[in-house]
């Protein structure tokens, strides 16, 4: 059996956020994490490189990124799975995709973010040309080969977790998720939840929890945002992973589509 390779993208909507990347390979004996990094710096750094401290952000060569995997991994990507609203056409509202995801699971709390001309309007246009230059389009309800694929990682979870809600997995909002507790009690039931997302992740992609060891409970906010951002790369990753095997759908029109996973026992 051949190489197949994802790479998975939690794309931000700013230039001024890191975007995380996580790129998984299956020679044949099931997917492995190769790789994942907090920002496109990190992915591009040399292996002998100082490491990088605080992640910033930057806008993404596509072909850069794909000729990287390449070197990586001796095979260019067989998809390629982005956290970020994609579309066709340029987006100035919200798509079908995002009503359908949120008819869905909006009663989960899995609705979908309000895309719009500003937020992340260029960064996602330019994002979908430059990876059509590299020979990945937008796939919508189906697969060609050498995809492109808008992923969304709160109903992706919902669905690994087999969960009635969306997972209280964002570091930002853990004040609204546990408002009784103190901060330090926030923060640990925080690292309990990610603890559980790296451990079923690492029962379908091998290496996860090697490399997402946890932050520790006094960790500083960017480093808390660093694990956070890499831990969605590989949740897209894992979204490509059903999609490329056939358990997952593509919830759109002739514009955009999110892809979910539909088959979790399978993928």
């Amino acid at each position: 059996m051949s190489t197949r390779t994802v790479l998975g993208i939690d794309a931000a909507w700013t230039e001024r956020e890191p975007s995380g990347v996580a790129l998984i390979s299956d020679d044949g004996s099931g997917w492995r994490l190769v790789e994942v990094v907090a920002s496109y710096d990190g992915f591009f750094l040399a292996s002998d490189g100082e490491p990088i401290v605080r992640h910033r952000g930057s806008l993404l060569d596509a072909k850069k990124i794909v000729t990287a995997v390449e070197g990586k991994t001796g095979s260019m990507p067989d998809l390629v799975a982005i956290d970020m609203p994609l579309s066709r056409v340029p987006i100035v509202a919200r798509r079908f995709s995002d009503n359908l995801i949120s008819s869905l699971y909006g009663a989960r709390g899995g609705g979908t973010h309000t895309p719009g001309s500003t937020r992340p309007g260029r960064i996602s246009d330019d994002l979908r040309a430059g990876f059509d230059e590299a020979g990945y389009r937008l796939a919508l309800t189906e697969l060609r080969g050498r995809d492109l694929i808008e992923v969304y990682p709160h109903p992706a979870l919902i669905e690994l977790a087999a969960a009635d809600q969306r997972l209280p997995y964002k570091h930002s909002k853990i004040a609204k998720y546990w408002r009784q507790d103190l901060p330090a009690v926030r923060r640990q039931r925080l690292l309990e939840v990610w603890s559980g997302i790296v451990t079923l992740l690492d029962g379908r992609i091998q290496g996860t929890k090697v490399a997402l060891p946890l932050p520790a409970v006094d960790a500083r906010g960017y480093e808390m945002k660093a694990f956070e951002d890499s831990l969605d790369a590989v949740i897209c990753a894992w979204v490509g992973v059903c999609a490329l095997d056939g358990r997952a759908k593509g919830y759109g029109d002739g514009e955009s589509a999110i892809w979910v996973p539909t088959a979790i026992d399978r993928c």
